[in-house]
């Protein structure tokens, strides 16, 4: 199974919005519920698309900056970002079939 990454702030210009390949970033916190239930449903998906998608997570409380910059308003809060652009957004801790559906579209 392939890793999650763990990204910042600091990170997110050269990881995410640099990347050559779609990047699925989960912004999430650790007191939030939704977000530990929809967890290993992103780690799932880290293998499934193995080498065609890089999935990374943000922990919101330590990093505001780039949260505040997309408009996050709400946790577990997926975006899937393409050549540095956002194709799709998903708000809330949804089924994996949902998820597996948006990023088709983008990968």
């Amino acid at each position: 199974m392939a890793d999650v990454q763990v990204v910042s702030d600091d990170t997110f210009q050269r990881e995410v919005l640099q990347a050559s390949t779609p990047v699925l970033i989960d912004f999430w916190a650790p007191w939030c519920g939704p977000c530990k239930a929809i967890g290993p449903v992103v780690e799932e998906l880290a293998g499934d698309y193995s080498g065609r998608l890089k999935v990374v997570k943000m922990n919101v409380d330590d990093n505001p900056r780039t949260p505040a910059q997309f408009g996050v308003r709400g946790i577990p809060n997926l975006i899937l970002f393409k050549g540095g652009e956002v194709k799709e957004q998903i708000v809330g801790a949804v089924p994996k079939a949902h998820l597996v559906k948006a990023i088709d579209r983008v990968v």
